[in-house]
């Protein structure tokens, strides 16, 4: 009321029209905080420890509507972390000198490395905001942070690295550089409202030409998106990641590079392998990528759009000790769901029990279940 009042009297109109309520900062378990129960966050101490974006980000990211915050110092040290992870990409540019070029105009862009980040900058850019109308802080913290860490930081960055490389094509690297420069800016500007010393001090250091980030225009998509480089790109990834996920579940050794045959593959994801190939190779640890229409034994698979991936793995792990490896897991994580059902299904004990201890059952069960279909998918592909 007062900052109404004295809004309207020195400025001679309202100081804000809509007023956001957020919910009630409880501890981690959801207990309201209190000093008789000694479980008050001092955010003075958690700021100094933590820092004050990481703070602020959490709890934007905590605000999910009709619910109140269940606020740990876990959550905060993850945020903390991200904050890290996007002083370290900043660093990674400024080494590789991607340096900020006003002149640069993305929509010019030819390969399509940087059109399909141009186009992904742009769509997150679209989600962020949509979130930000809504007041849907918790999904708009969630859509940046995917975008900066998974988008940008694992994929983006791994697929520069050859374009930036000494001996190659200038004009390609020149670009890739501005391109590197734009999204990042871009990027800041979506993580201000959310993280503003840090991305003030980055836009300083990136763009340099005196101007605040607080005072730049919020990022809008203007630029068409190159749909086929979207495509082929988040073909590659898809490709990338099934391959990780086979190794994962199947303890290949980090260390050995194993062959990848594809079965059935169009004449577009032909044209796809061969231009990536190198970098298909690199992030995904194989030794070869090649087509085949022959039928593997003992190989994983898995299937991304027409396409069959088969991972021949005879020799590289022992296949019977892995197969038998993936039943004793299901069965723990059966018998895992076997006993929080027990709980969950004794009236008394679901009666009388904390709510977070009930969540904590819900998530475990969750758990168990992601995880048996993970396990079976793997037992699967390796029979298969």
């Amino acid at each position: 009321a007062r900052m109404m009042m004295m809004g309207i009297h020195f400025m001679g109109d309202v100081p804000f029209r809509t007023v956001y309520m957020h919910a009630l900062v409880r501890d981690e378990k959801g207990q309201k905080m209190s000093k008789s129960k000694g479980n008050i966050i001092d955010p003075l101490g958690t700021i100094d420890q933590y820092g004050c974006d990481a703070l602020r980000f959490t709890l934007a990211n905590l605000s999910t509507p009709g619910r109140d915050i269940k606020l740990a110092t876990s959550r905060i040290e993850t945020s903390r972390n991200f904050a890290t992870k996007l002083w370290n990409a900043a660093r990674f540019c400024q080494m590789n000198g991607c340096e900020w070029q006003a002149a640069f105009d993305p929509a010019t862009a030819k390969h399509t490395v940087n059109k399909w980040i141009i186009g992904e900058t742009m769509a997150a850019a679209d989600t962020v905001s949509a979130h930000l109308d809504a007041f849907r802080f918790d999904l708009a913290t969630h859509a940046v942070y995917e975008f900066v860490w998974n988008t940008f930081c694992d994929w983006y960055l791994e697929f520069t690295k050859p374009l930036l490389a000494e001996g190659g094509d200038t004009a390609i690297a020149a670009e890739t550089k501005a391109t590197t420069a734009w999204v990042l800016a871009q990027m800041l500007k979506m993580l201000h409202p959310f993280m503003p010393y840090i991305t003030e001090e980055l836009w300083e250091q990136i763009v340099g030409d005196g101007t605040l980030l607080i005072t730049t225009a919020w990022p809008v998509s203007t630029i068409k998106a190159d749909a086929s480089a979207i495509a082929e790109m988040n073909f590659v990834t898809r490709l990338i990641s099934s391959v990780r996920n086979v190794r994962a579940e199947l303890n290949v050794p980090a260390g050995a590079q194993i062959k990848l045959l594809v079965k059935g593959a169009s004449e577009v994801t032909k044209t796809r392998l061969a231009t990536h190939d190198g970098i298909i190779k690199k992030m995904a640890r194989l030794s070869d990528v090649s087509l085949t229409d022959a039928v593997v034994k003992n190989a994983a698979q898995a299937v991304v759009d027409e396409a069959t991936l088969i991972l021949p793995l005879e020799g590289v792990i022992d296949l019977e000790q892995e197969k038998a490896r993936l039943a004793k897991e299901i069965a723990k994580w059966q018998d895992e769901i076997k006993k929080v059902d027990a709980k969950m299904s004794n009236e008394n004990f679901v009666s009388r029990a904390p709510q977070d201890i009930l969540d904590e059952h819900r998530d475990r069960k969750a758990n168990a279940t992601s995880m048996i279909a993970k396990l079976e998918a793997a037992q699967k592909g390796l029979e298969g």
